[in-house]
């Protein structure tokens, strides 16, 4: 089955014969992930980011505490809401839904359990003294919460065929992909033990964007969590490792996360040769649509790089809610607090940026 961004794609359709009751809200403990995850890869709106597997990986990796709040009606599940809580330095204490995530935010077969899950939250929020919820939802689902449409994403339905990709994207990206493979001979190797190189280019790029990289680990939990469901590239040139990327698999779904390119050589085409792989790969594992994840609407050149490959922006509804007299911070790179630390940044030798960006990321939630 194929996840479908749709206009409120965080509510279920409810049946209207089924009775109604008093919708109660529990924590689930991790003896009961598996009638969690039955319930997000039932819901038109779950991803990757909603199920136990990811949550799990944070917190192996940045010791966030999580919450799984379930809301339940007459002893069925009818809403859930991955939380974790992250304890900033530079941001205070948040919930997140979900960190280090594109999507997240409850899903709910109805209204009702939608704002029982929130009052939930708000509850959770006093009890462990936090600052402010995010909840990365695609559509707003709450009216009476402040709407955030600094990012866009983009999603786009894949051909049936690995032999049509290339003829699929749009002139120009296809004519770069092409001379990449057949003039510049770049090959893709697909295989999990070439991660923690992966994670080395994914890191050198950080660097180069004056970005914080996330730590081995995550990459480690991640892959160790998701069997059968992640593509893990090398591409190469002249006998080189020059780039990777990690892609997942989800529901039907191909999203690629983690990438990265050696900044010491330039190959033309070399990005759109990655995902051209990427995107044959995912065919052969039968995925019909591609999300290219998210980006700032600022961040021109991300934006017209996926929109170059015929992937078109669709604005998402983050929604957060601060605590009483206490802000949501600013913790994207755009906020003036962080130019300095950003103009060095890239200047900074790998094996200090390494190790100082995985220990940063862990008080920045993505």
């Amino acid at each position: 089955m194929v996840p479908t961004v749709v206009d409120k794609p965080a509510v279920h359709a409810r049946s209207a014969e089924e009775p109604r009751g008093a919708c109660k809200v529990c924590a689930i403990e991790p003896d009961g992930h598996a009638d969690w995850d039955a319930y997000v890869e039932a819901h038109p709106g779950g991803t990757l980011f909603h199920m136990s597997s990811w949550m799990e990986a944070v917190q192996a990796t940045f010791g966030h505490q999580t919450l799984y709040l379930c809301a339940s009606r007459r002893a069925r599940c009818c809403g859930v809401l991955p939380l974790c809580c992250v304890r900033s330095r530079l941001g205070g204490t948040m919930l997140v839904s979900v960190p280090y995530a594109v999507y997240g935010g409850p899903l709910v077969d109805d209204a009702e359990a939608a704002q029982t899950l929130l009052d939930a939250a708000r509850e959770w929020m006093a009890r462990l003294g936090a600052d402010w919820l995010d909840l990365r939802t695609v559509s707003a689902i709450h009216a009476d919460l402040p709407v955030d449409t600094r990012y866009v994403t983009f999603r786009r339905e894949l051909p049936q065929r690995p032999g049509d990709v290339l003829g699929w994207l749009p002139r120009k990206a296809r004519a770069a992909a092409r001379n990449a493979r057949d003039k510049h001979r770049l090959t893709a190797e697909f295989d999990d033990s070439h991660l923690h190189e992966v994670w080395h280019l994914y890191c050198r790029s950080m660097r180069r964007l004056a970005s914080l990289n996330y730590p081995y680990r995550f990459f480690k939990e991640l892959i160790e969590r998701t069997p059968g469901r992640h593509l893990v590239s090398l591409i190469h040139h002249e006998g080189a490792p020059v780039a990777g990327l990690v892609t997942f698999l989800h529901r039907g779904t191909a999203l690629p996360y983690f990438v990265g390119a050696d900044d010491r050589r330039s190959v033309p085409g070399l990005h759109n040769f990655i995902y051209l792989t990427a995107m044959e790969r995912a065919v052969e594992f039968g995925c019909c649509v591609f999300d290219f994840g998210r980006s700032r609407h600022d961040n021109t050149g991300c934006v017209d790089f996926k929109r170059f490959q015929g992937f078109e922006p669709t604005v998402m509804e983050y929604q957060r809610l601060a605590a009483p007299g206490r802000p949501a911070p600013d913790l994207t790179p755009t906020n003036p607090r962080f130019r300095l630390a950003r103009r060095i940044w890239p200047r900074l030798p790998l094996t200090l940026t390494r190790p100082l960006g995985a220990w940063v990321s862990r008080h920045v939630p993505g």
